[in-house]
């Protein structure tokens, strides 16, 4: 279902926050405008973190970077995939 951020049962919440809080974010090379359905917000890869103060974090999980805000409404990457619940629906029957 995705990438999940690993943590080991010593470190905290904090330290995977911290992590991605030291991300790069993404620019114009990597982010690509588009006028469809497939922006950031609608990848498989897209997650929010809550970062210092509660500000939300937008990242990319794939290219391990963050996107600055408004660009996940306008912006996508080559790396684009559809969510696998609209690709398999809620709760696929297993054989």
């Amino acid at each position: 279902m995705g990438v999940r951020l690993r943590r080991h049962a010593a470190e905290g919440a904090g330290s995977v926050e911290a992590s991605i809080e030291a991300w790069p974010y993404l620019d114009e090379a990597v982010l690509l405008k588009t006028r469809s359905r497939k922006v950031c917000m609608t990848c498989h890869w897209f997650r929010h973190h809550a970062g210092v103060n509660c500000i939300p974090l937008l990242t990319c999980q794939l290219q391990q970077g963050l996107i600055a805000h408004d660009e996940h409404l306008t912006s996508r990457c080559q790396g684009w995939t559809d969510d696998m619940v609209r690709q398999r629906g809620w709760a696929p029957e297993v054989a």
